[in-house]
């Protein structure tokens, strides 16, 4: 299941109100919440130009009247964590994560994926990955580890779901990279690092 069929599964019934923050300059999941009668803000500083979106951090956003709360491959860069969590849940009871723990790339994945990468570069295909993790580590040593987003979020919400999906077909493109990532996590040749996440903001003493 992609992101999108995620967050559709976990929202309440339209018109609820969603705020998506890190949508990015392809505009997340936003067009598709619309369509579908929800009302939805994407929030990112690259953010599409036109209605719908704020270009913006989300730690610039005043807290809102939010129902849900979209959280797309940004946590592992927020810093810091205890701090951007709180403005999260600050905004609505419910939040969805996307994310991947880049600390979960073993040798065998992170030699698969440069493989991919590699015959894709020969066939005249530009992945949108780099084509070294190591190099690619090295650029950003400054991510969380999953297990710290994880703990935290934790503090702050009830876990509702937690889902382990594969995630370097992202970097590759295409559906062949996806089926193959996933039937080799199902092998179990290397594990899946992407993650899906769902959880219900606790109410803390003094609050209703």
């Amino acid at each position: 299941m992609d992101f999108t069929g995620f967050v559709l599964q976990h929202l309440p019934p339209p018109p609820a109100r969603v705020l998506e923050v890190g949508c990015g300059s392809a505009g997340g999941v936003v067009p598709a919440l619309a369509a579908l009668g929800y009302e939805a803000l994407g929030v990112d500083p690259d953010a599409p130009e036109g209605d719908g979106y704020v270009r913006a951090r989300f730690e610039e956003l005043e807290p809102g009247r939010w129902d849900v709360v979209v959280a797309g491959r940004v946590l592992h860069h927020v810093w810091p964590i205890a701090e951007g969590l709180d403005r999260l849940a600050a905004f609505a009871p419910l939040l969805l994560v996307d994310e991947f723990a880049s600390d979960r790339i073993d040798e065998a994945a992170q030699d698969w994926y440069e493989a991919q990468h590699r015959l894709l570069v020969a066939a005249g295909v530009d992945p949108p990955g780099p084509p070294s993790l190591g190099a690619w580590r090295g650029r950003h040593p400054d991510l969380h580890l999953h297990g710290v987003v994880l703990d935290a979020l934790r503090e702050r919400y009830e876990e509702r779901t937690l889902e382990w999906v594969p995630y370097l077909h992202r970097w590759l493109g295409g559906a062949a990279s996806a089926e193959l990532e996933a039937g080799l996590v199902a092998a179990g040749a290397f594990p899946a690092v992407g993650w899906h996440w769902a959880g219900l903001r606790r109410v803390r003493p003094g609050t209703r």
